[in-house]
């Protein structure tokens, strides 16, 4: 279906200037921005297009913002090309972290107009010194950038030994607030560590942990399938874990996400929302409180009327979210049978039972479910399987240490609605409507610790980690770019290139893509910013 809303839903393509008036306020979202900005050491927790790299974005415009009064330097670093980083030993992924974080030091000092070239600081951040005024390219951002290229070139050495130390980083930060009058450093690490990637993600919050100084506090949002955090990092003491929902049993909750629409939603659109406010209320509980989900499903629609979203909620829940989850097992061979087995336990065991309970509603007083319950003591290839499942927003992990029959412990899920909705007939809107307004998780399904299709994931989770991420990396460059979240237009102009794979186009510059036909220098970035985001979106699962 062709895209013809025009709106926006990855947080790298707003400007920085722009953040702040996109904001949509929850008490919530506050909350959590004030927590990013405050003292104490974050990991924010939440599913692909839930807000986190939003919300880490007002942080850092806030921050910036109010910098005079303040006096707190917002530093916004982003992981997002972990996946290319070629490891070529246990130093690897360090290093190159560190050098992604004194070239952000460096230019956030700088924007804010606060770094003295000459100082013995600037020079360690920067390996060997601020040249140029303080406007040319530094070793750091040099080396930075030969691990983001080493996927080109996986034989070549790199030498870092220009980089400081983890404790010679600390005191130069530690030198520059006290040279600046600075209260601290706030940095705010974003896709922080690769979920298919278990070394990165140790050794990501080992240097977590080890920055933790009293001039520097570290926060970073992760997926929920992010569970290797290392022998040093315990995440019950070292950080306070906040998870990024959007309640759908707030009272609030269509409002929330109406207003996150109306920030950017044209006049057409905003007037179909308010001539049709149970459609947007399906779609919004379709969306499963995700609000790129609900702005890609809009931006389809030629026209908000019942055809049209009942169509939708066939065509993108019941097949492409499912696809897209799916997609992983071929990516990453060694989660195969956790991802055809998550599918198949939600498909064949949780919706039929959640169906027959839909249709006793009248037996039920009235209330319907989209909730299961699984016991804590599941094996563990099962739990990890439902971990994917939340990482791609099939389903939601909607709490923890929720009692069942016979008081037995386990966490309580959501199924996402849209896909729940999309296998209503004959009129999913209608039916997915009266389904969302009837609500009530203590109408869960249970599955036991030994609920018999457990015993179908037979996986050693150790052997999976042990089988590397490498060959993943060249087989997903190999693919055609056709499987990339990008407009069709935007695929016809990689194609008129003769650029046929995902490689091709993280490989093209700018200047190439000014060579397809009515691309200028403008709309040559944008082209170029939003296939490199899918790619790395792509690459990173």
């Amino acid at each position: 279906m062709t895209q013809t809303n025009e709106l926006v839903f990855r947080t790298e393509d707003f400007r920085p200037d722009e953040v702040l008036d996109l904001f949509a306020e929850s008490a919530r979202d506050r909350e959590i921005v004030d927590a990013l900005k405050a003292r104490n050491p974050i990991v924010l927790v939440g599913s692909r297009g839930v807000g986190k790299s939003f919300l880490m974005r007002v942080a850092e415009a806030e921050l910036h913002r109010d910098f005079t009064s303040e006096r707190i330097v917002p530093v916004y670093v982003s992981f997002t090309r972990s996946s290319l980083v070629q490891p070529r030993n246990s130093d690897t992924f360090q290093h190159w972290m560190l050098a992604k974080l004194c070239s952000r030091i460096i230019r956030s000092l700088r924007s804010l107009g606060i770094l003295d070239p000459q100082t013995s600081a600037a020079r360690t951040l920067a390996g060997d010194g601020l040249g140029g005024g303080g406007a040319a390219e530094t070793s750091v951002e040099r080396l930075e950038n030969d691990f983001e290229e080493s996927w080109q070139h996986p034989a070549q050495q790199i030498d870092a030994s220009v980089l400081p130390s983890v404790d010679a980083l600390k005191d130069v930060i530690e030198e520059l607030c006290q040279r600046a009058d600075i209260r601290r450093l706030v940095v705010l690490f974003d896709e922080a560590a690769h979920v298919f990637m278990p070394e990165q993600q140790r050794a990501f919050f080992t240097l977590f942990r080890d920055l933790r100084t009293a001039y520097l506090s570290c926060k970073a949002a992760i997926y929920p399938g992010v569970t290797a955090f290392g022998d040093t990092f315990q995440p019950a003491h070292d950080a306070s874990m906040l998870v990024l929902d959007r309640d759908l049993l707030d009272r609030t909750y269509v409002d929330q996400m109406r207003e996150i629409v109306s920030k950017q939603a044209d006049s057409r659109l905003k007037a179909e929302i308010l001539k049709n406010p149970e459609l947007f209320f399906v779609l919004a509980y379709a969306a499963s409180g995700n609000p790129r989900l609900l702005l890609k499903t809009l931006a389809r629609l030629e026209r908000l009327n019942r055809d049209s979203v009942n169509t939708l909620l066939k065509t993108f829940y019941r097949t492409e979210l499912w696809a897209e989850h799916t997609a992983l097992g071929e990516k990453y061979r060694g989660h195969q049978p956790l991802i055809d087995w998550g599918r198949k336990f939600v498909e064949d065991e949780v919706i039929p039972q959640l169906r027959t309970r839909w249709a006793d509603k009248a037996e039920q007083g009235g209330r319907s479910s989209a909730f299961f319950w699984v016991h804590k003591d599941a094996p563990e290839p099962v739990k990890e399987a439902l971990r994917l499942l939340a990482y791609t927003g099939i389903v939601i992990e909607h709490s923890k240490g929720i009692k069942a029959t016979r008081s037995e412990l386990g966490t309580r899920y959501l199924v996402n609605l849209g896909i729940l909705f999309s296998g209503l007939e004959p009129n999913p809107a209608s039916q997915g409507y009266e389904l969302a307004t009837a609500l009530d998780p203590r109408r869960m399904t249970e599955f036991g610790a030994n609920y018999p299709s457990f015993a179908g994931v037979q996986v050693d989770l150790k052997a999976i980690e042990d089988a590397g991420f490498d060959n993943a990396l060249q087989v997903q460059l190999g693919k055609p770019l056709d499987v990339l979240d990008i407009t069709d237009w935007q695929k016809s102009q990689l194609h008129s290139l003769n650029l046929a794979t995902v490689g091709d186009v993280l490989r093209s510059s700018e200047a190439r893509l000014r060579e397809a036909y009515y691309v200028g220098e403008k709309r040559s970035r944008r082209i170029r910013n939003a296939a490199v985001a899918a790619v790395l979106e792509y690459l990173s699962g």
